[in-house]
């Protein structure tokens, strides 16, 4: 490896991770970008970067990727949508080996800043049991109820970072991803999220003819879903700023998913017949973002509207889709 670079993405084959490489690389930055998946099976690959196979769970590796780096975008873990995370907690736990490695190594290598992409899944469970849930606020992780596996990573590394912080003062910076989507990610396999998941079933009733749908739960549980455009720019707009605190990263823009799906099924052109898994995973009852802090420190929130975000994502989607049933 070139022992000097400008930025480090860990996790840089993964679908965040692949869309900032790409905007870094815009910007005429030098980029390292590490995934332990085999290069054919990344997101993306953009040939302007120093592409590197690497499990960074393991010490040596996360030293050997960080040397020589002024910064380290940490977006690396073992995850996918409820359905995985759900189903793959002890999986989703190992991420912490990963997450508390390379904060060490990128402090030992006296990398000046380093953010790390934590998640809404940290914020207890108990603020989230009705559909018209009340946004949720930074504050509310405490008292910890994460959700269970995948949260309780998030929430440990990011007090890992903190107390970096504190104790050495390695200058750290969190956000908390909520539900994050776009086009070159997940769309099926497991590990999809709720947009992916319902512009795929869209795109196969499309294709088949078959305008019938299953959705998991009754359909009347809520999120917010942010848009990989307002993800990069708000990734960045925090690794740059003063505020070392964790802060929300997510749109505020609440729907069911019953309104997701009314949504995708207008810009497809169809109305579907809905079949619904009641013993299907789908999580909180209800999950919105607080954009309150994010609005006092930095002025701006995500504001990419969904049904723009879902046109786009959609189209994507509805490619894989026909290629793959050719």
């Amino acid at each position: 490896m070139p022992e000097q670079v400008d930025v480090v993405v860990g996790g840089g084959g993964g679908f965040i991770g692949g869309h900032l490489v790409g905007e870094l690389l815009a910007q005429g930055l030098t980029v390292r970008s590490i995934d332990v998946k085999p290069r054919n099976m990344w997101y993306q690959v953009h040939d302007g970067a120093l592409n590197t196979v690497a499990d960074l769970s393991l010490l040596e590796n996360a030293r050997a990727g960080v040397r020589g780096a002024r910064q380290v975008y940490m977006l690396a873990a073992d995850m996918g949508g409820m359905g995985f995370i759900e189903n793959n907690k002890a999986a989703c736990m190992m991420s912490v080996l990963t997450s508390t490695h390379m904060l060490q190594a990128a402090y030992e290598a006296g990398v000046e800043r380093y953010f790390y992409s934590s998640s809404a899944c940290v914020y207890a469970a108990a603020k989230q049991t009705e559909p018209n849930v009340e946004a949720l606020r930074e504050e509310d992780a405490y008292p910890a109820q994460p959700e269970d596996g995948y949260g309780w990573e998030k929430l440990f590394s990011e007090r890992m970072c903190r107390h970096y912080t504190e104790d050495y003062g390695f200058t750290t910076r969190v956000a908390r991803y909520h539900n994050v989507y776009g086009p070159h990610g997940t769309w099926d396999g497991g590990r999809e999220k709720a947009p992916a998941a319902v512009c795929r079933k869209m795109a196969t009733a499309v294709l088949s003819g078959d305008h019938r749908i299953e959705i998991w739960g009754d359909g009347e549980q809520t999120r917010s879903f942010m848009y990989i455009d307002d993800c990069l720019y708000g990734t960045q707009m925090i690794m740059k700023g003063d505020s070392g605190e964790p802060v929300n990263l997510g749109s505020s823009e609440l729907v069911t998913i019953n309104q997701l799906v009314d949504i995708v099924e207008q810009i497809a052109g169809i109305s579907c017949e809905r079949s619904y898994l009641l013993d299907a995973p789908q999580g909180v009852r209800g999950r919105n973002s607080d954009n309150t802090l994010i609005r006092k420190i930095y002025g701006w929130e995500p504001s990419i509207g969904l049904a723009d975000g879902l046109e786009k994502t959609y189209a994507w989607v509805y490619d894989q889709v026909k290629r793959s049933h050719r």
